[in-house]
Formats: C-alpha cells, sequence, structure tokens
C-alpha cells in the first residue's frame, strides 16, 4: 500500500510511494474546484521534494482557473497570514510537519487564513474522491504571481503582539535552532528586530534536516549544548514548518513543547484574562494556570481544527496544543512559533528572571508519550481494554479515550498524520507519569 495519508487536515504521504505528481495535481484541482477559481496563497518549508509538489499544484489550481500566488519558502502560520492580508479564496501549504524528510504534504487554509474545518474538509475530499473537478479552458486558466517579501505582515502582526521597546532593552541572547527548515525565513528576522544577540543553527531553509525534524528532547542535545556554550538566555528550536516551538532554558535545560504554551498563557492571562482553549492530550499546566488568573478552561478534541472550532465559539483570548503550538487569534487561527517566541521574550524581560526561574514557579507534572503502530479500524477495541482495567478513573469518550483521576491522566487516540496508536500519560512525577503510560501501553498491546 502507498504510504499515504489523506483526512480532513490535508495530505501527507512518500515521495515516490503514494505522494507523485498524478494524485498531487488531482488535490490541486480538488482545492480549486472548491476554491471557485479565486486567488490561492501557496508556500513551502524547503523540503528538497518541495519544487515538485509545488509545480504539481500549480498546474492543478491554475487548470482550475486559480491564481497562484506563490509565497516560495515561508512558514504554515506566515501562509494564513497571507490568505488573511491577501483576501485569498484560500491557501496550501507544503509541508509534512516533523515527518522525516522522505514525507511532504499539503496543509489547506479556508479564505479565513484557519486550517480546514470538518465540513471544508469534508467537501474537499469528497471532490477529491468523485474527482469532480472543475476545469477551465485555454483562455480561462489561471496565473502565477510571485511575492518578493511574504514574511513582512506576519512580522507586523507578531510585533503588535508585545513592548518590542521592553524587551529590546533587555538585549536577550537567544540560540534559534531552525534545523533548515522555514523558519529560518522569518525567526531571525523576528528576532533581531526585537534586539536579540541570536545565534543561529540550521539557518538556510533546504530541508537537510540535520537532526530528526520533530523538536523533542532527544533531537535537541546539539541545541542545549549551544545554548550553554554561548551562555544564552533561551535557546529555541521550531519544527520544520515553524508551527510548534520548543523551548531551551539558560542552562541547557529542555523544558520541552508542553511548557510553551504554559509559559505564553501565564504571560497573557496576566495582562488580559479570557478563555483559553487546549485539546485533550496538552499538560494540565495551562488548566491550572487558567484557573490561578481566574480564567474559563475548555478541552477539545485532539487537532488543530478542533482547538480553532472552540477557541471561536468560547472567544478564546489563547489556545493551542501540548506539542508546542501557540494559537494567538491576532496574528491567526494558525499554530505560531514566531507569536511564542515573543511572548516567552517579553515574559523574562516583565520578569526579570532567568527563563528557569519562571519555569519552575508553573505547576508541576511529567508527561509521557509513547506509540504503537496500530490501524483505525483496532483502535476501539483498544480503547475499551483500557476502559475495563482503569474502572476507577472518569472516562472522556469521542477522541480515544481519556481517563483522569484527581492528579494524572492518561489518553489513548487514533494519530490524525499516522498509522499509529498514541499513548499519553501524565502525573505529578516521572516515576508515576512512566508507569501509568508503561500500564496503559501493555493494555492496548494485544488489541492493538
Amino acid at each position: 500500500m502507498p504510504q499515504r495519508i489523506l483526512s480532513i487536515s490535508g495530505l501527507r504521504g512518500v515521495i515516490g510511494d503514494g505522494l507523485d505528481p498524478a494524485y498531487l495535481i488531482d488535490f490541486a484541482c480538488a482545492f480549486g474546484t472548491l476554491m471557485d477559481g479565486g486567488r490561492v496563497v501557496i508556500s513551502r518549508d524547503g523540503r528538497s521534494s518541495g519544487l515538485m509538489v509545488k509545480h504539481s499544484i500549480i498546474a492543478g489550481l491554475t487548470a482550475t482557473g486559480c491564481t497562484v500566488i506563490d509565497s516560495d519558502i515561508a512558514s504554515t502560520p506566515t501562509c494564513g497570514v497571507l490568505v488573511q492580508e491577501l483576501h485569498a479564496a484560500g491557501g496550501l501549504q507544503i509541508t509534512a510537519s516533523h515527518n522525516p524528510v522522505e514525507w511532504n504534504g499539503l496543509k489547506p487554509f479556508s479564505s479565513a487564513g484557519s486550517v480546514f474545518d470538518q465540513a471544508l474538509g469534508e467537501k474537499l475530499l469528497a471532490i477529491l474522491n468523485d474527482k469532480s473537478f472543475r476545469l477551465v479552458g485555454w483562455d480561462r486558466l489561471g496565473q502565477l504571481e510571485s511575492l518578493a517579501d511574504p514574511s513582512s505582515a506576519h512580522l507586523r502582526k507578531v510585533h503588535a503582539l508585545v513592548d518590542i521597546a521592553a524587551i529590546r532593552s533587555r538585549r536577550a541572547k537567544v540560540v534559534l535552532d531552525c534545523n533548515h527548515g522555514s523558519g529560518a525565513v522569518l525567526g531571525p528576522k523576528l528576532l533581531e528586530s526585537l534586539g536579540c544577540d541570536v545565534h543561529i543553527m540550521g539557518g538556510i531553509p533546504d530541508g537537510r534536516f540535520e537532526h530528526v525534524p520533530e523538536p523533542t528532547e532527544k533531537n535537541l542535545t546539539d541545541l542545549c549544548a549551544e545554548v550553554r556554550r554561548v551562555g544564552a538566555d533561551v535557546g529555541f528550536a521550531q519544527d520544520p514548518d515553524a508551527d510548534r516551538l520548543a523551548i531551551v532554558d539558560e542552562t541547557g535545560r529542555y523544558i520541552g513543547e508542553e511548557l510553551t504554551l504554559a509559559l505564553c498563557a501565564d504571560f497573557i492571562l496576566q495582562k488580559t484574562p479570557g478563555p483559553v482553549v487546549v485539546n485533550g492530550s496538552t499538560s494540565r499546566t495551562t488548566a491550572d494556570i487558567a484557573a490561578k488568573h481566574g480564567c474559563p478552561f475548555f478541552r477539545s478534541h485532539v487537532g488543530e481544527a478542533n482547538v480553532v472550532a472552540k477557541m471561536r465559539e468560547v472567544h478564546a483570548i489563547i489556545g493551542g496544543e501540548g506539542n508546542g503550538g501557540l494559537i494567538e487569534p491576532r496574528v491567526g487561527y494558525v499554530r505560531d512559533s514566531f507569536a511564542a517566541m515573543a511572548y516567552v521574550l517579553a515574559g523574562i524581560t516583565a520578569r526579570r528572571e532567568p527563563l528557569s526561574r519562571w519555569v519552575d514557579s508553573l505547576p508541576k507534572y511529567t508527561i509521557v508519550k509513547d506509540k504503537l503502530t496500530c490501524d483505525r479500524d483496532r483502535v476501539t477495541a483498544a480503547c475499551a481494554a483500557l476502559k475495563r482495567q482503569f474502572a476507577d478513573a472518569q472516562p472522556t469518550e469521542g477522541d480515544g479515550l481519556r481517563l483522569d483521576w484527581p492528579d494524572r491522566w492518561v489518553q489513548v487516540r487514533a494519530s490524525n498524520t499516522e498509522p499509529i496508536l498514541r499513548v499519553i500519560a501524565e502525573a505529578p512525577d516521572p516515576a508515576s507519569a512512566r508507569d501509568l503510560c508503561s500500564r496503559a501501553m501493555e493494555i492496548v498491546r494485544p488489541s492493538g
């Protein structure tokens, strides 16, 4: 079977084994049909296969009469900003996010500059599956336009979030690991504009990843060492399309992706209280922070589209996911590593203390994540087995299964982007979290 994953969130696949020009053109024809020949922003994350993918989708989009606005290498949140700024009908980001280099994909945006919701995603899939494309004649083919400076609008929006003069006065020393992804386009520019002394790792956006692209602790040992070597105040790591951010404190300690959202929420809610939305796999640290600031707290199903839908419903001030994905509505309803970097720098500036001290002041939990290969149609049995074994927990179903106790929780769910079953557990201390995750893995493994 070809290695290709298709959902309402978009498309991912292995180049030459599921993701080929013919299928990409079909996807673009379906998207162009849904956009009814309007203007479509496209951008890519720097992978070497990005050019092939880009030319394929240009062919499909122009065949349906769409004008294509090519921003070339730009981050996923930048694509969302550009859709809003240019009043486009939609957008397509060429990326496979944290997947290995042999993967690539397409992430669609609506005219609001946000990821597709359930209804739009289902319409797109129906057109693609039926191949009910609306192709135009030679005299109505779409045109191609290029953007010379795709990141300037995004930079302005991030600047508007923080006190730039105050951050500049801090003169923070920052190590930024772009890992040869699209974050290298805007990341250094943003940090330099905030007066930072910037040390860049992987600053050429050519997709030649120097480490496994997912910004987890085991993949960021070089960043931790570089922070210590140069005496930096903070280290930042982006995934290839720069919608996720992991953080390293001034001691070289990896504080992870889970605390990215928590730190931002702690800073924002102190100044602007309001509702907070996270998904069901996100650390309860953010829930505790919302409670500290007297703010309503909500959980959605996992998936950026689900978080965004809940944020819109409750008029959330801030939201996101525990994978380092801050969603700041004032920039756009898209996970945004750049807004997160600005907030963390604003926070250490306002608090006048090292990042490590701020981190240590947050509620402390340990979250452990594991996974196993599992077809989606076997997930139900795995969840049922877990529920039987942990009958004393409070179950929440609908997005796999989440089981809650007063001081810990575990969740089992199928990945939206890979053929795997994710098992996530959180508890007050590392041993308890590892034990809970291990017990859950043993229970679901025979069923999965």
